[in-house]
């Protein structure tokens, strides 16, 4: 047996980028900052790890515009493997970045949202993860199928 599930809790290091493959599936992706204390001699420090997060479906287009550089993010996926050859340059090229299946996020402290909308962000989000099964009128691909077509862009 083996298990694949990842948490990080982190703040994004880059707004969110959402674009949409072949097939019509929302693609939201984006990179989170997740310290790492280490003691050097007598002294603490933060060592930054930077993982990187595809949300596939309908979730990404509603959440895209809540994800911005700095919000801090809370995110529940499994690791994804991936390997494709670059177009431009013709190399091989890899990437393991987290497939989010859970997300909550946080407002920055300098952002102020009023009562009615933020109470329409809290609808708007769906509070069940995005269903593993295609949804009705959605092109069926594969999950390779769709990381080919979102790294081809």
């Amino acid at each position: 047996m083996s298990i694949n599930v990842v948490s990080i809790s982190g703040n994004l290091t880059r707004d969110a980028e959402l674009k949409v493959t072949q097939g019509g599936t929302p693609v939201l992706s984006g990179s989170v900052a997740v310290n790492e204390r280490v003691k050097q001699g007598d002294q603490w420090t933060d060592k930054p790890n930077f993982v990187d997060w595809v949300l596939f479906g309908p979730r990404a287009e509603k959440i895209a515009g809540y994800l911005t550089k700095g919000t801090k993010v809370a995110i529940t996926g499994r690791l994804s493997y991936s390997s494709w050859t670059d177009k431009q340059t013709n190399q091989k090229r890899s990437k393991l970045e987290v497939v989010v299946t859970e997300i909550e996020f946080f407002r920055p402290s300098n952002v102020v949202m009023d009562a009615p909308t933020a109470q329409q962000a809290v609808q708007q989000v769906p509070q069940q993860p995005y269903p593993q099964q295609p949804l009705p009128n959605m092109p069926q691909q594969t999950y390779q199928q769709q990381m080919n077509a979102y790294y081809q862009q």
